[in-house]
């Protein structure tokens, strides 16, 4: 499992944790204004995204940067990517609502065990001992800062076990996806003369292919979130209008569409740059890049520890893993105790009045805890 120490693939991790960071952030801020519409939310992605990463395809078509080659690359691995996806997703949602909430992010740990299988099975890749341990290691850091806040006593008590499997396996779902992902850029360097396929190739098709399959289980996921299909249609309605904010919506969407938006944009962002470096590298060194910006958001010393060891377990000490540690320890540092109403206040309040409250609230802690998000 190589880890190149090129400085592209250097920017390229950096972008990923900055964008990943960004990605939670503004996902709790958009739930602000669609706190009632999560749903449409995911499906506006969902379905959004196809139209975005077509219309950039063809640019790059038309600029040259997409061949014809590209495009004629098979599309059943597409279409398989598309289904794992999407069956990854309606497993997820029915675990999920069974689930304790601190279990989630726990058993979701179980994505990168699944990678490192399938990329044995598919991909021929070996693992050293080491490589293993550290793999462990960063997944055990993740868990140990979830479960650090979890509430006392077991976890699943009077959990019926079929959850958690459903949970695990909705995750070996979205690894193998991902897997599948790294093959089309190995395979597509063979049939393209050592030229790897364009990101924008597999994301239009990929991202097309799980809007099908969604659309087809949209009937179970709506259910799954306490929407019978016959209302389906209304709510959806409901979403949109609290989206644009017009309308006479019976709760308040002030922030709408901003900070909505914003979310849109950093998410394709984050999603454009994970898969890049997947192309620039592997898709278990993504995912463990990924996860060091999670590992931001859960504040135990005992995981970051475990966390960072587990990365240097992985890799020889090369400028890319002494960079990923030294960011990690800058940031875990400065956002201890970090409270998401200062930068709702300033979305929702862009002025110079708007900023000064940011950094007042930011630095002093000043919050009010009917206000937090």
């Amino acid at each position: 499992m190589p880890m190149s120490s090129s400085p592209a693939v250097v920017v390229a991790s950096a972008a990923v944790v900055a964008l990943a960071v960004a990605n939670r952030v503004l996902y709790k801020l958009a739930l602000v204004p669609l706190k009632s519409y999560p749903f449409f939310l995911a499906q506006l992605t969902t379905f959004g995204y196809v139209g975005v990463y077509f219309s950039i395809l063809y640019v790059r078509y038309r600029a040259g940067v997409v061949t014809r080659d590209m495009l004629a690359l098979p599309k059943i691995r597409f279409a398989v990517i598309g289904l794992l996806e999407a069956l990854g997703v309606a497993a997820g949602m029915s675990a999920g609502a069974m689930l304790p909430g601190p279990a989630i992010p726990i058993l979701s740990q179980s994505f990168l065990v699944w990678q490192l299988i399938f990329s044995v099975l598919l991909l021929g890749k070996t693992y050293s001992l080491r490589q293993i341990i550290g793999c462990l290691l960063v997944t055990s850091g993740v868990i140990l800062a979830v479960a650090s806040g979890a509430n006392d006593g077991h976890l699943l008590s009077g959990v019926k076990l079929i959850w958690p499997l459903l949970m695990v396996i909705s995750s070996a779902f979205q690894a193998g996806a991902s897997i599948l992902k790294e093959s089309v850029f190995v395979d597509g360097a063979k049939r393209l003369k050592g030229k790897r396929p364009d990101i924008f190739v597999v994301n239009s098709f990929g991202s097309g292919f799980q809007a099908l399959f969604v659309f087809l289980l949209l009937p179970l996921l709506s259910n799954l979130r306490g929407i019978k299909l016959a209302e389906l249609s209304g709510h959806l309605n409901g979403g949109a209008e609290c989206f644009l904010n017009v309308g006479e919506s019976p709760i308040d969407c002030g922030g709408a569409p901003f900070l909505p938006l914003l979310f849109i944009f950093i998410n394709m962002a984050f999603n454009i740059s994970l898969l890049n470096l997947v192309k620039m590298s592997s898709a278990v060194v993504a995912s463990l890049t990924a996860t060091s910006a999670g590992i931001f958001f859960l504040f135990s010393p005992l995981a970051l520890f475990v966390f960072i060891f587990g990365l240097l377990s992985l890799y020889r000490p090369n400028c890319l893993s002494i960079f990923m540690t030294t960011l990690m320890l800058f940031v875990f540092n400065c956002s201890a105790n970090i409270n998401l109403y200062p930068f709702s206040s300033f979305a929702l309040h862009p002025s110079r009045r708007g900023i000064k409250r940011f950094f007042y609230l930011r630095w002093y802690g000043i919050v009010d805890g009917s206000n937090s998000v």
